[in-house]
């Protein structure tokens, strides 16, 4: 399904002259690889951000250029303060597979040719299925992000060797937290598999997947919502009737992507007691990755056991 890609607004060099370093969000050092200054490392969005953190501990300074859980992040505009960071930093995280192409464009003109860049979606080997667009939401895919840890790890290992057991170490138990997650989604999966559900966007569907849930939701109408058009009315009446004929067993609803649309959806979920489960795409705030994906399987065990 095609994405609706993370907007950017690519600041002009005399912009970037006027910027001092204190004004970087996170106050980017420069990265000194076997000095005392952590690695700089910028991440397209808080989700990579905090796993890049919790590998890196104090040996690293992480800057995630989306971070707003109130905000959409497909209207984010990135801005000087971001290319700045970028210009500075030893290991750069980006999501990809189109989903945010300003961070290849940002650090392109942000001359740092010597950056390690970590694309989740290259790691991940995912690629389309015949007619179909790449669903490029990939931190919602257990084994993908375990795979990405592995990789920052060893990014981190290479630019500071004197820490790299401590990376490893860190890597190691989250990879352990991640893996309690997927045994999670195996329990469900013995229990549900086959049952339907329903998304306004295709932002969890690695996850529902794995539990093996029946996506129910006409591909128009997900799509349209992706790409900020029109349902077309006989969609919009396809889908309603999911909740009116009790098709599915729950709605995976996109808080951060929200119109007329998704909230006549949330209505009818609502109206004929089908649970809802909001979903993200960025961090909420005060959790941390294994947090947040633990209370998303809560979330689908309990809609599930209604």
């Amino acid at each position: 399904m095609t994405s609706r890609r993370l907007a950017y607004a690519l600041p002009a060099v005399v912009a970037l002259a006027a910027v001092s370093l204190t004004a970087c969000a996170a106050g980017t050092p420069d990265p000194a690889p076997g000095g005392d200054a952590p690695i700089a490392v910028v991440a397209s969005t808080n989700v990579w951000g905090d796993l890049a953190a919790t590998i890196g501990g104090d040996a690293v300074s992480v800057t995630s250029i989306i971070d707003d859980p109130d905000r959409d992040p497909h209207e984010y505009e990135a801005d000087a303060q971001n290319q700045l960071a970028l210009s500075k930093a030893a290991v750069v995280i980006e999501n990809g597979g189109g989903y945010d192409d300003f961070v290849d464009t940002m650090l392109g003109a942000a001359g740092n040719p010597d950056a390690v860049v970590i694309d989740a979606v290259d790691i991940s080997g995912k690629a389309a299925a015949d007619g179909e667009e790449l669903n490029e939401h990939v931190w919602y895919d257990f084994p993908t992000v375990e795979q990405v840890i592995d990789r920052i790890e060893a990014a981190y290992a290479q630019l500071e060797p004197a820490a790299a057991t401590t990376f490893q170490a860190n890597a190691d138990a989250l990879k352990t937290q991640i893996d309690a997650l997927i045994q999670r989604e195996a329990a469900l999966r013995a229990q549900y598999a086959g049952d339907g559900v329903s998304i306004t966007e295709p932002v969890p569907l690695y996850l529902l997947d794995a539990i093996g849930l029946d996506n129910r939701t006409p591909d128009a109408f997900s799509e349209a919502i992706e790409e900020d058009t029109d349902v077309a009315p006989a969609v919009l009446q396809a889908t309603l009737a999911l909740y009116s004929g009790h098709q599915v067993r729950l709605l995976a609803y996109n808080e951060q992507t929200t119109g007329p649309q998704t909230e006549a959806v949330l209505g009818a979920a609502q109206d004929n007691g089908i649970p809802v489960v909001p979903v993200t795409e960025t961090l909420p705030d005060g959790k941390s990755y294994v947090t947040w994906m633990t209370d998303n399987l809560d979330a689908i065990a309990a809609a599930l056991a209604q």
